[in-house]
């Protein structure tokens, strides 16, 4: 008698254990996003201002400028580097913002020069550009430890910063119409269509940078760079190159963002910028992105942006201590590194077991066989 068969059969262990495993590794993969959505849950419930659509604008505007830095450094840790020196170039750029819209003494003219604001921003984002250079020449000409390099101009920066502005902040920085010079007060002040400039300006940086990384040669070269610096060398890459591109774009992304804060502020000191290199390192982190290089995308950082932007945020408004902010942020960086290095380990061991498994068939069909 023939047997007959249905076509929905009772589902296998392995099948369940697959279908396990899959959507684990899609909660692993989404971690950030998935974090971003508990941590909106949680600060909803605890207080019914936060998703508020104010209270939403005036978050992103909060998280724009450290998502601007988080897409420079995105940049730089692909291609397996460092650039602690963003937080001291915010400082700097808006510093040099604030002495030329304030009057820029020129002894040797015996003069004082207004510059328009084009000008002031220029400047300013030339002054990033700069300091990018220098790390670029630092790490590709001299061969120094991207960490060292960055440290190094993170110091001097901040000096520069310093002996500019001889400690001092200087406020009113909206200009004065009599000498041409109007400020640059709709960098952070502004709303175009209601939407805060700052939010508009990290817009088109992220898509700018997305397709820089997804749609050129230079995206290949730079995940390329990262993942294997030898073999993209030996391949045609021009790894210096890249790595000098990165370092610049960093330092002008770093720029910007001070710009944004002094406009915001109305004022300009060479404090600011404290400690921000290290939230956007965990924004990058928090995304996906290896410290390794060769791994990391633009979705990832923004995302790891407003995670850390939000946490912040959602702790002051529930009241938490700023020492206890601290302590959870550090908590939560260190647990995206630790899921991060176990899916990591997951995928290594997999792909291990995969070869071992294609080994495994190749020795028995090359074994002969006895009749």
């Amino acid at each position: 008698m023939a047997t007959t068969t249905t076509k929905d059969q009772a589902a296998t262990p392995s099948d369940v254990q697959t279908t396990k495993r899959g959507i684990g590794e899609f909660l692993l993969d989404q971690r950030a996003f998935v974090a971003l959505i508990v941590l909106v849950i949680i600060f909803s419930l605890l207080s019914d201002a936060f998703l508020t659509p104010t209270n939403l604008i005036t978050m992103t505007k909060h998280v724009a400028f450290n998502a601007i830095l988080a897409l420079g450094m995105l940049l730089v840790i692909i291609t397996g580097g460092i650039d602690l020196s963003i937080g001291s170039i915010v400082g700097l750029s808006g510093v040099v913002a604030g002495v030329m819209l304030q009057g820029w003494q020129l002894s040797i003219f015996d003069t004082t020069a207004y510059p328009a604001v084009w000008v002031v921003i220029l400047i300013s984002l030339a002054v990033g550009a700069l300091v990018g250079t220098v790390n670029g020449l630092l790490v590709t000409k001299f061969n120094v430890a991207p960490f060292i390099a960055t440290l190094g101009t993170l110091y001097i920066a901040r000096g520069a910063a310093l002996l500019i502005s001889d400690g001092s902040t200087f406020p009113r920085l909206q200009g004065d119409p009599a000498t041409g010079n109007t400020g640059f007060s709709f960098l952070g002040v502004s709303r175009p269509l209601g939407i805060p400039t700052a939010i508009w300006i990290m817009v088109v940086f992220a898509l700018v940078i997305w397709v820089l990384i997804t749609r050129t040669p230079f995206g290949r070269h730079l995940y390329a760079t990262g993942g294997n610096e030898r073999a993209a060398q030996l391949a045609g890459v021009p790894v210096r190159s890249i790595k000098m591109r990165v370092y610049i774009i960093s330092g002008v992304c770093a720029a910007t963002a001070g710009l944004i804060i002094a406009s915001e502020l109305t004022s300009a000191a060479p404090q600011t910028g404290n400690t921000f290199e290290l939230n956007a390192i965990a924004a990058v982190v928090i995304g996906g992105a290896s410290l390794a290089g060769g791994r990391g995308t633009v979705k990832g950082a923004l995302i790891g942006a407003f995670v850390i932007g939000f946490l912040s945020d959602g702790l002051v408004m529930v009241g938490v201590s700023t020492f206890w902010q601290t302590v959870i942020k550090g908590l939560v960086i260190v647990l995206a590194v630790m899921l991060d290095q176990g899916q990591q380990r997951l995928k290594d061991a997999r792909a291990a077991a995969v070869a071992a498994q294609s080994v495994k068939r190749e020795l028995a069909a090359a074994r002969p066989r006895t009749h």
